[in-house]
């Protein structure tokens, strides 16, 4: 390439990892081949140079022309030196220039440029404000370190804002590419703005890391100020025949750990982590945990707690006095007690309690450990999702705790107390783990004599433990947690049972709670039966209780404000003012009954219902249609019920076509989803009375399950069933023969006012309900038909 006037050429040195400016001084090393040329033209003469900075991924061995800046620095070669295979040379920056062209040969590139001087858009004034700012900034940085007056110095002497950058930029931890951008911004003024931006960055970050520094530094002097005046201290006690625990206020876990009583083991590890506490000292970084495990450790019951002798005629009254009703269950517990008592053992079955909310099952659990006079320890396990729970979290992590199975232990203080786990069909499994998985350890006597806790680490034996949990619904356990448990079930409370529990304790724990006494309140046994019955729907007596404090709230206003006579006396007539329009309604038997329609028996969580079964036909195609929100078991009871009907009936009813009428059953409340087999007994009937066109007794009830052979097979939840029906005034009530043992549990003055029959087959059910011979499948192949069948539908009266 020629040079011309305008455009002047020169050798091109590459710089890597930063960038030249005017007017400072840098050494450059080159390769043997450019400094061979860059010596020979120093000979001539002719030493200026243009230093471009290189861009990122430059080969030094290719020097391709598109790698280099555009903007560079004109440098002035001072001096060369040879430093090993390369060469050495002192450079000094002369003026900004902008390449024009570059071209390559085979060892050199060389560029044609134009000077690049700065744009003055300031006045004098304004230069030598922004060169004060600068100066300032810089002098507040220099002064943070120690032997920097020398070149706060020179800073004070500088003149001009690019001599005072090009001194600065050296000592300011920024990158190449933003030290390219200051160099090819013209304006002096937009160039001296982003170097000051630059330069309180830097500010900020040298201000932050001499202040951690300094934090460090004190806390470093502080904790070996601490230490030196505790080796001090000890010395001085040594001296003094003061250094005992005692006389410190601390623990003596040497023999705090003696007096426990632990086993081999478990002493030895707690000597362990006490010998490892003492060599790390209490201002160590472990100490306090090792602390929270050595008074976990000395807290538990490890001795075995005397043994008492059980007194079953004291729990039985015990249970009787807290307890009404219920008395197949109380017998149930009574005779595990006497069990206990005979086999001298503290622990029993472990023992699970089913039932409905608010039906006593925790309140059974306390008046066992008061029957045994025993330490009671209650824990709710609802809705726990993390095996930490039971089992503990491991001592490594931060804020570690043992579960809530040995937390219990150590509240209890004794090796045997009543042990309630409330909800436990309400574990969640997780990925934090299943905890009804670390259960299955805690319920197997087989195991618990070992029981592993995570925190712990350490085996603890909980076979002295009497384990009483409750659940609502036992199909929310899973099976082998199950297995570990004797069941025992609780089922609701009748009315009457619900009226003497409101009068012999719910109403004195209210008044309690209300702050009103016996001569200012009084409820009627009408009033409570109202309650009972029309305000709360529940198998237990905690919504009776919620209402009973209502009633005991209103009448606290009554009482306070002196608008009432006292006492003041609830009756039926003033529910309704305090507690509004009655929010429950129960089904009751009609006056009278049309074909197709009869009364069946259900059973809820709540309690026992009637309910009814609709069956009408219509011109179709022989099309069944079910309604009533049924579920799986309900549908394929009324397809079993209807099979059955024409198998047995079909052929020989010559007015009926079953092809050319379709069948729609309908079980009210439609809202309420209802499943189960029990309603199959009272669909096959309500098919058959439609069709035959007879009636069905309206006081008559029935339930059971049936099969396609005919037979009638049992059903639970009998008692609840004939409660329902005797509190709707049915009179009689068809049920399974397998039944009849259930009716043991119904209340004698229910029995008494209720007429049973049992059956076992559909030829029985028919029988009983419209009182014609079904034809038996045998008589059917006979051709042979029963006298009193009717063969056509004829409607007549019951």
């Amino acid at each position: 390439m020629v040079s011309t006037p305008e455009t002047p050429t020169y050798i091109v040195i590459p710089i890597s990892r930063t960038v030249l400016f005017p007017e400072s001084n840098l050494d450059i090393e080159v390769n043997k081949a450019l400094g061979s040329l860059l010596k020979e033209r120093m000979g001539q003469g002719e030493n200026l140079a243009v230093a471009l900075a290189v861009k990122e991924g430059f080969e030094p061995g290719r020097n391709e022309p598109d790698m280099f800046f555009s903007t560079g620095t004109l440098i002035e070669l001072k001096t060369h030196t040879a430093k090993g295979s390369n060469d050495l040379f002192r450079a000094s920056g002369r003026l900004r220039v902008t390449v024009q062209s570059l071209e390559k040969t085979d060892s050199r590139v060389t560029a044609a440029v134009l000077a690049a001087p700065d744009h003055e858009d300031m006045d004098l004034k304004s230069r030598e404000q922004m060169l004060d700012y600068i100066k300032g900034i810089a002098h507040g940085i220099a002064i943070q370190f120690k032997g920097s007056e020398s070149y706060a110095q020179r800073i004070r002497q500088m003149d001009s804002i690019p001599e005072t950058m090009t001194y600065l930029l050296p000592f300011i931890p920024i990158s190449m590419e933003e030290k390219q951008r200051l160099l090819e911004t013209d304006s002096l003024k937009e160039r001296g703005i982003a170097f000051m931006d630059i330069l309180l960055k830097h500010k900020t970050a040298v201000t932050l890391q001499i202040e951690m520094a300094e934090k460090f530094s004190h806390q470093s002097n502080e904790r070996y100020r601490k230490a030196f005046l505790k080796e001090q201290l000890k010395q001085i006690h040594q001296e003094l025949d003061e250094d005992t625990p005692e006389s410190k206020g601390k623990k003596d876990y040497a023999r705090l750990i003696k007096e426990a009583g632990m086993p081999g083991e478990v002493e030895q590890a707690a000597l362990e982590e006490l010998s490892k506490l003492n060599e790390q000292g209490q201002g160590g970084h472990e100490a306090p945990i090792i602390k929270n495990y050595l008074d976990l450790l000395v807290a538990l019951p490890w001795r075995a707690t005397e043994e008492k002798d059980i007194d079953i005629d004291h729990a039985e009254k015990l249970l009787d006095s807290h307890h009404h009703g219920q008395e197949k269950i109380k017998e149930r517990i009574l005779e595990h007690l006497s069990v206990m008592k005979l086999k001298k053992e503290k622990q029993g079955s472990i023992l699970l309690l089913v039932g409905p909310p608010g039906t006593g099952k925790t309140s059974l659990g306390a008046s066992i450990a008061k029957a045994l006079d025993r330490k009671y320890v209650r824990i709710s396990l609802g809705g726990v999702r993390d095996e930490a729970e039971i089992r503990g979290h491991r001592r490594t992590y931060i804020g570690a705790l043992p579960g809530r199975i040995i937390q219990g232990m150590k509240k209890a203080g004794e090796k045997n107390p009543v042990f309630v786990l409330d909800e436990v069909d309400k574990l969640v499994s997780a990925f934090h783990g299943d905890p009804s998985s670390a259960l299955l350890e805690v319920l197997d006597p087989e195991q618990n004599i070992s029981f592993s806790d995570h925190y712990l680490e350490v085996p603890y034996d909980l076979s002295d433990v009497f384990f009483i949990a409750t659940a609502n619904d036992k199909r929310g356990i899973p099976a082998p947690l199950l297995d570990r448990m004797e069941v025992i079930d609780i089922t609701g409370y009748t009315a009457g049972e619900k009226l003497c529990i409101a009068k012999d304790h719910l109403l004195k724990r209210v008044f309690e709670e209300h702050g009103i006494k016996k001569s200012q309140l009084e409820i009627t046994e009408d009033a409570l039966k109202a309650i009972i019955e029309k305000y709360t729907v529940e198998a237990g007596v905690r919504a009776l209780r919620q209402q009973l404090a209502r009633v005991a709230g209103f009448a606290s206003r009554k009482i306070v404000s002196g608008t009432a006579d006292q006492p003041y006396i609830v009756t039926t007539e003033t529910l309704e003012e305090i507690l509004g329009h009655p929010k429950i309604r129960h089904d009751v038997a009609q006056a009278d009954n049309p074909p197709g329609v009869v009364t069946g028996l259900a059973w809820t969580p709540m309690g026992g219902e009637i309910l009814f079964i609709e069956a009408v036909h219509m011109p179709g195609t022989g099309r069944l249609t079910l309604t009533g929100q049924l579920g799986d078991v309900m549908k394929e009871s009324a397809s079993i019920s209807m099979g059955l009907f024409r198998s047995r009936l079909a052929f020989v009813l010559k007015n009926f076509d079953f092809q050319k009428n379709d069948l729609h059953i309908h079980i009210p409340a439609g809202a309420l989803p209802k499943d189960g087999p029990s309603a199959g007994a009272a669909m096959f009937t309500a098919i058959t009375s439609l069709i035959m066109g007879h009636k069905i007794n309206p006081t008559l009830a029935m339930t059971g399950e049936i099969t396609l052979r005919g037979h009638i097979l049992p059903v639970g939840g009998i008692k609840e069933k004939v409660l329902a029906a005797h509190r709707a005034g049915l009179k009689t009530i068809i049920l399974p023969e397998e039944n009849k043992i259930d009716l043991t549990e119904i209340p004698e003055d229910v029995r008494e006012q209720l007429t049973f029959v049992t059956i076992h087959t559909v030829e029985d059910l028919i029988r009983e309900t419209i009182g014609i011979d079904l034809p038996k499948p045998e008589t059917l192949r006979l051709g042979t038909l029963p006298e009193n069948l009717a063969v056509s539908p004829v409607f007549t009266e019951v």
